[in-house]
């Protein structure tokens, strides 16, 4: 999902913000490359001319109305097959073992990966949507997987690959401190290896995607 205005970051489009001197949609696409996702999309906007063009000939271009992320995402989904793996192009520490446990993890339904807020505040980046689940204050992290199935398990992983997107300026600056020239394969990058999942049992693929956006897209 790279077709967001990036209002808030204010530099420019937002998938094409370099962290550590690459562009943070480079480097989701090589993380999506190194996984086992088998054919990566780039799903762009009129908000994102100049990230379209570069994306041409590297990937599939689907062109969404750029009407905010949930509308964009659901028109995507409409073009691609199920189960499809959605994330978003504000995860620059994103690397192939988050998403390979992703699609592990995944049985049929909807698919929602968080990690805990309070790793979001530990690290000193931005919460902007929050849900609770089992007691638990959790940040989507906008790493999911859509399948023909209703029921949503949400999968909480402790992993500051996956808690740093990109929105503000001072997330940035957490990227590159985490960064350090590793290419988004941080080492280390896995707070204290926890992973839990639990069924919500209600709601439809579509409400999960609404939900696991961790960004809006701007």
């Amino acid at each position: 999902m790279c077709g967001g205005a990036g209002t808030r970051l204010d530099r420019g489009e937002k998938p094409l913000f370099e962290v550590d001197g690459d562009p943070m949609v480079s480097r989701v696409l090589d993380a999506l490359r190194a996984s086992r996702v088998d054919t990566v999309y780039a799903v762009t906007s009129p908000h994102t001319p100049e990230t379209a063009r570069r994306l041409r000939g590297r990937v599939p271009v689907v062109e969404a109305a750029g009407e905010g992320y949930v509308a964009d995402l659901t028109e995507a989904l409409g073009r691609v097959d199920r189960p499809a793996l959605t994330v978003a192009a504000d995860l620059p520490l994103l690397c192939a073992d988050p998403v390979d446990r992703a699609i592990e993890a995944h049985d049929g339904g909807a698919l929602t990966v968080c990690v805990p807020e309070a790793l979001k505040r530990r690290l000193g980046v931005s919460v902007d949507t929050t849900r609770t689940h089992d007691g638990r204050t959790l940040v989507p992290t906008g790493l999911n997987v859509v399948g023909e199935r209703d029921a949503e398990t949400i999968s909480v992983r402790a992993d500051a690959r996956l808690a740093v997107n990109v929105n503000r300026p001072a997330d940035a600056a957490v990227a590159e401190a985490l960064d350090g020239g590793a290419r988004g394969c941080v080492a280390g990058g896995v707070d204290d290896g926890a992973e839990t999942a639990g069924r919500t049992g209600d709601g439809s693929a579509e409400e999960a995607m609404l939900e696991g956006g961790a960004t809006d897209g701007s």
